[in-house]
């Protein structure tokens, strides 16, 4: 069932519109958006579509097709609401806070986003919902500050601790692009990612492994980020040059921490060498760095597991240029750059891997770079 046939299941009427926004896949720049750095996703086909009619003033009902039933709610505050609608009522309440008057609303929900991968298909949520509510309440509020609404909604609201690149790549790529997005000043420049005329491909891996961010996992990588920039005296960890990276390591006594740190120096440089690259029209270069920056994430970061290692090491092994896990990690989804005619070749050397693992059988799809949140 899609967004506006549940809306007249649920509520009897037709949605004044249809607003969807997309998942993102971020194709190099890891934990690297809270530490104030740089980061280059791009937005997938995949969307969530909100279906959304008005309301009397200071009311939202939210149904999805993903759950049962309706949740109602009016002015709330951060944790009031739970589980799945909570990304709803915290974008209303967001709105509310940042002194913009929420327009009641009916909304209905249906998303493409496979729910736990690494896609962001909460910031899709959120992104979709915001989009709509601004554009029925005929809202003043420019696009270069939407993402950073959305993920007050989320850090504050929901309780998850993310940075600012999953809401923004939501609703700001453009087709055929990559978002390289400064995470402390939130420029933005839309990269050329035309795979397809350079005869490339992203296959994107699903691990079917469990993911979540709202854990002590992620919270504590961000912690020991920013514990480290305390000590080593900067605003963030983005103020570490990679020439200086030595010295500041020698200031850490605890190594954990020094790993960390390695890898957010270190991730920021890959992104910017990628972008240095694809500017260039040098694709197949940036391989390595992809393969680099998954290296980083499995030895100094500590997020990736057994499936994305397997699925990492299996697309390599098939010819990928490069290949390496996307998202917060502790399961999700691994990119591999490919040739456009060797995906069936690299989607079953990664099943095979898995099989002989006894893993749960990956999902593989090819990934488009897509347009962010709009109304239909």
């Amino acid at each position: 069932m899609n967004a506006a046939s549940l809306f007249r299941e649920r509520y009897g009427t037709e949605p004044t519109g249809l607003w969807a926004a997309p998942g993102r896949v971020n194709l190099i720049g890891e934990h690297t958006d809270y530490n104030e750095g740089f980061v280059l996703p791009f937005a997938l086909p995949q969307r969530t579509v909100a279906a959304v009619g008005p309301a009397p003033a200071g009311e939202w009902t939210v149904c999805s097709t993903l759950e049962e039933g309706t949740i109602s709610f009016g002015a709330t505050t951060p944790g009031e609401v739970t589980s799945w609608a909570a990304y709803v009522a915290g974008v209303v309440w967001a709105l509310q806070d940042a002194g913009f008057e929420a327009p009641g609303a009916r909304i209905a929900l249906a998303s493409e986003v496979p729910v736990g991968s690494g896609l962001s298909s909460s910031a899709a949520l959120e992104s979709s919902v915001l989009t709509a509510l601004i554009d029925l309440g005929g809202l003043d509020l420019a696009i270069e500050r939407r993402p950073a609404l959305a993920q007050r909604a989320e850090n504050v609201y929901v309780g998850a601790p993310t940075g600012i690149m999953d809401q923004s790549a939501s609703i700001r790529c453009l087709a055929g692009r990559a978002l390289f997005l400064d995470c402390r000043s939130y420029e933005v420049k839309q990269i050329p990612f035309d795979l397809a005329a350079e005869g490339l491909a992203i296959l994107v891996i699903n691990s079917n492994a469990p993911h979540q961010h709202v854990d002590g996992e992620y919270g504590a990588r961000r912690k020991s980020c920013e514990e480290a920039a305390h000590i080593l005296g900067v605003p963030a960890l983005r103020d570490v040059p990679p020439d200086g990276l030595a010295a500041a390591l020698d200031k850490l006594d605890d190594e954990v921490m020094r790993r960390r740190v390695r890898h957010v120096v270190t991730e920021d440089q890959r992104v910017l060498d990628t972008v240095a690259l694809l500017e260039q029209g040098r694709v197949r270069a940036i391989g390595p760095l992809l393969t680099a920056s998954h290296a980083s994430m499995r030895d100094d970061f500590e997020i990736t597991v057994p499936q994305v290692d397997v699925a990492v090491e299996a697309a390599l092994s098939a010819g990928a240029y490069g290949a390496r896990m996307t998202g917060g990690g502790f399961g999700g989804c691994v990119l591999a750059l490919i040739d456009a005619d060797r995906a069936d070749v690299t989607t079953e050397a990664v099943e095979q891997a898995y099989g002989k693992s006894g893993f749960t059988a990956p999902t593989c799809w090819i990934a488009t770079p897509g347009a962010g949140a709009a109304r239909l």
